[in-house]
């Protein structure tokens, strides 16, 4: 049996203590029998068995390998494995943290279903038809996360999409916007942007001020009458709003639900002022019309996605090697093996039956992957290395989990807030033209309706949390392939009403938030 040194601190097996590398409490080594391991508060008992003793030892470490100062990460060195992964994945399971699997399981249901209600659903035409059907959805829905990982909310997303994508519509059709619109809208337009570029910059924002300006450049150039032109207006337009909401949010104070719901209102009145109250249609200007129609060719199909898959690869390895170097917690070269192995499977079985002719007629030829699922993965790779990767992303999410937390440690929260702000409003802008392109052109009720609850839907039931603090990139597409799904299957069988499609979505939507919010408690309680 060993003993504690009373008021010393020092643990004793019968050998004299060894000092701690800040000249405090000493550590007892281990003896030849492995009696005593000391961590901190209290000794470990070795594997040979021997027992632990309680110790004061603070800082230091022993082992069988000898003494390790205070602040030694030497032994995090864990190798996850498959078996590893897996039983991780269970454990996260059972403690509240469903990740993607609601999502998925709900996508099986849905094709099940529908599989069942016309042998055309599960058909290569019409399983091609999603992305074009559902990419705006997917593409504000991501702008959203950003702004739920805060515990925020955008009600405006849908029409700041539609506001954004009618001046675009107006500049092309007018040969510039300056042209299409009154002057009093034009310069309160330019005039608003170019405020929220120093707004932005005091509030210590860089990119968003900086694509705002450009945008201002952009229109008083008379490039906007050019559709490349024009659609980056749409998006600098989108991000000066952003800018805009985040410092009503995060500077005045107004709570977001009511800064939003204020904007979903105006920005339907704006809209008819900047189409004078006149639709515009987009099916001349092909590169527009084409983004939610056209398809990549089956060539460069193949090359976006043998990119994808290699990319992944090689980012995946290089990050275990590199923590492995450090003496750090890594995969194993076969789990980073197997999980580019599964991305290959899926992508190159996707890619494959993309490139077969899915027209039903033979007088065109319908191939290759289609550039409203292409731009929507592409865009979910950028953001989910924006989140995990950069120090921006880290901060996002300690906002979300706890804001006052993340303020006592130095967080910007400010900055924090007016950006996600604005990469959200960037999203919906780029969301709105994916819309236009959509439905051929811009609708005096572009954006409005039902557009932002399906994104917000969207978001949820892939797995992004209402509460904040939890959700991934991903989520947005994963759950607007569930909503797309709905009026997608309905509308091949003629005798089930649009009632049917109401229900449907917000049954869906309802079960997403109810594992939100049971997860979520489960979550609590397994702490």
């Amino acid at each position: 049996m060993t003993s504690q040194q009373a008021g010393s601190g020092t643990g004793s097996t019968g050998s004299t203590g060894v000092p701690d590398s800040s000249g405090g409490d000493s550590v007892t080594p281990a003896d030849d029998t492995g009696a005593a391991v000391s961590t901190g508060t209290a000794a470990v008992p070795a594997a040979a068995g021997g027992t632990a003793s309680p110790s004061t030892t603070t800082g230091a470490l022993t082992t069988d390998a000898g003494y390790r100062p205070a602040g030694d990460f030497s032994l995090d060195v864990e190798r996850r494995s498959v078996t590893n992964a897996v039983q991780s994945w269970f454990i996260r399971l059972r403690s509240g943290e469903p990740g993607a699997l609601p999502s998925i399981l709900g996508l099986v249901v849905l094709a099940a279903i529908f599989s069942q209600v016309s042998d055309r659903f599960l058909s290569r035409n019409n399983i091609g038809n999603l992305p074009g059907q559902g990419a705006y959805i997917a593409i504000i829905a991501m702008g959203l996360v950003f702004v739920l990982l805060l515990g925020e909310i955008d009600l405006s997303a849908g029409t700041t999409g539609g506001v954004c994508a009618g001046f675009a519509a107006q500049a092309i059709f007018s040969n510039g916007l300056d042209k299409g619109t009154s002057g009093v809208l034009y310069w309160s337009l330019i005039v608003g942007m170019l405020a929220m570029v120093a707004l932005g910059a005091y509030l210590r924002s860089i990119t968003g001020p900086i694509v705002v300006a450009l945008g201002v450049v952009d229109a008083l150039t008379g490039v906007d009458k050019n559709v490349l032109g024009a659609l980056f207006l749409a998006i600098a337009i989108g991000c000066a709003i952003g800018i805009f909401v985040g410092w009503l949010v995060a500077a005045v104070g107004i709570p977001s639900f009511i800064v939003t719901l204020a904007l979903f209102l105006a920005f339907q009145g704006v809209l008819l002022f900047a189409l004078k109250s006149q639709p515009i249609g987009i099916n001349s200007y092909p590169f527009w019309y084409g983004l939610a129609h056209n398809n990549i060719s089956p060539f460069w199909s193949w090359v976006f996605t043998i990119s994808l898959v290699l990319g992944y690869f090689a980012f995946t390895l290089v990050k275990s090697l590199g923590a492995q170097a450090k003496g750090l917690a890594a995969d194993t070269l076969q789990l980073v093996v197997v999980r580019a192995g599964v991305l290959a499977v899926v992508g190159l079985v996707i890619t494959y039956l993309a490139n077969q002719n899915r027209n039903t007629n033979a007088y065109k030829l319908i191939e290759g992957l289609p550039w409203a699922a292409a731009v929507p993965i592409t865009l979910m790779i950028v953001c989910t290395l924006a989140l995990t990767k950069t120090t921006w992303g880290r901060h996002l999410f300690a906002t979300g989990g706890n804001e006052e937390a993340a303020r006592r440690a130095g967080i910007d929260v400010r900055h924090i807030k007016v950006t996600a702000f604005t990469v959200n409003s960037g999203f919906a802008a780029l969301g709105g033209i994916f819309l236009a392109s959509n439905t051929g052109g811009a609708q005096l009720d572009l954006g409005a309706g039902n557009i932002l609850l399906f994104a917000v839907a969207a978001a949820v039931i892939g797995g992004t949390s209402l509460f904040g603090g939890r959700g991934k990139p991903r989520d947005a597409i994963l759950g607007a392939l569930v909503i797309v799904m709905i009026p997608n299957g309905i509308g091949l069988k003629p005798n089930l009403g649009v009632q049917h499609q109401e229900v449907i979505t917000g049954l869906v939507l309802l079960i997403a938030a109810s594992v939100d919010a049971l997860s979520r408690r489960r979550s609590v309680r397994s702490r």
